[in-house]
């Protein structure tokens, strides 16, 4: 197994690296000099950057660009290909985006993680780094991310969000704990991550909710343990949400 702090200094576009990750494992906040491009195979991760919280369910990659500053943990066990980019390559994103992976794309990557670390960048590996470098580009970002917002004061009301998504509390109770008057706290809520708290709280339990299925927890349970009052309202709104119903992110 390749490990990142035995490649990096390769003067390569690309260095790719396959690991393993426990269920449980967090690796705290830290950053790369390189675009970190993050694929889970198989299991469920979590991405928190001081302006996003995703959920990168498998099979979807999270882009985090150079000096990003990110905390990455794993619900359960995670399969992970990891691709370091050169920082400045071509137009890419300056913003981290969680995206959906072809089934051509995921066949690149997986072959890019087979190369030698000093694989040759005028032949055939060379091409093939530069065609998935195109179908990255191609790819549409996926909706499992939430903006985090700047003010202390609302990033506490966010942070006790993602701590228990099911928090029923009004309104009313989170302009208290933000110390806030409810008008403030509604418009600056929205000025900071383009939502209501109570559309980013429904994001928040979705990501949740998507992270359980995928980590083999029933649908029923699930709807329940995010704070739905039925299945069905949940599958409802899951499915209008990310296009598609729950069942689609069980293990099979």
């Amino acid at each position: 197994m390749k490990h990142s702090t035995d490649y990096l200094e390769i003067m390569r576009p690309i260095i790719a690296l396959d690991d393993e990750y426990p269920a449980g494992f967090v690796d705290a906040m830290h950053c790369h000099d390189r675009t970190q491009l993050l694929f889970a195979s198989s299991g469920v991760m979590s991405v928190i950057t001081a302006q996003t919280s995703f959920v990168v369910p498998p099979q979807r990659a999270v882009w985090i660009p150079a000096g990003t500053m990110h905390e990455v943990s794993c619900r359960g066990p995670v399969s992970l290909r990891t691709l370091y980019l050169e920082r400045q390559l071509g137009d890419a994103p300056t913003e981290c985006r969680v995206f959906e992976v072809s089934d051509f794309l995921k066949a690149l990557i997986l072959e890019v993680v087979s190369f030698k670390p000093l694989y040759d960048i005028e032949g055939r590996e060379g091409r093939i780094v530069a065609l998935l470098l195109e179908e990255i580009d191609r790819m549409p970002n996926a909706p499992y991310g939430a903006h985090m917002p700047s003010d202390p004061r609302l990033l506490r009301v966010c942070q006790t969000i993602l701590a228990d998504p099911s928090d029923p509390r009004t309104l009313d109770d989170w302009a208290k704990l933000a110390g806030m008057g409810r008008r403030t706290l509604t418009r600056a809520f929205k000025q900071q991550t383009g939502m209501g708290v109570a559309m980013w709280r429904q994001q928040v339990r979705l990501m949740e909710a998507l992270s359980l299925i995928a980590s083999g927890d029933s649908i029923t349970r699930v709807a329940y343990e995010v704070g739905y009052d039925s299945p069905s309202a949940f599958s409802a709104m899951f499915r209008r949400t990310f296009g598609m119903p729950p069942s689609q992110y069980q293990l099979h």
